[in-house]
């Protein structure tokens, strides 16, 4: 159950991170996925690091850092994932 949950919110992350950057990404969405789901590993550990990995109620500054690493991460992602893609395209002509 862990790992879905783990798609769940990588999913949920992506897509938030997606709507946030401007302009249009062009990675499909099983990477925004995978995305998200790194984003949210690298904001856990800095929530640890930060000492806020577990608090009473909604861990809202745990949540924070996931979506900023998130947003990062699919941010990165798509830039890896555009210029492997044209330089693909280049190589074609």
């Amino acid at each position: 159950m862990g790992w879905l949950w783990a798609i769940i919110v990588g999913f949920v992350l992506g897509l938030i991170a997606k709507a946030i950057i401007p302009g249009k990404q062009h990675m499909p969405l099983w990477l925004t996925t995978i995305c998200g789901m790194i984003g949210a590993i690298v904001g856990n550990a800095i929530a640890r690091a930060a000492g806020v990995e577990a608090t009473s109620g909604i861990d809202w500054w745990r949540h924070l850092f996931q979506l900023v690493a998130a947003i990062i991460v699919v941010g990165l992602g798509d830039a890896a994932y555009t210029s492997m893609r044209g330089s693909r395209r280049r190589g074609r002509a």
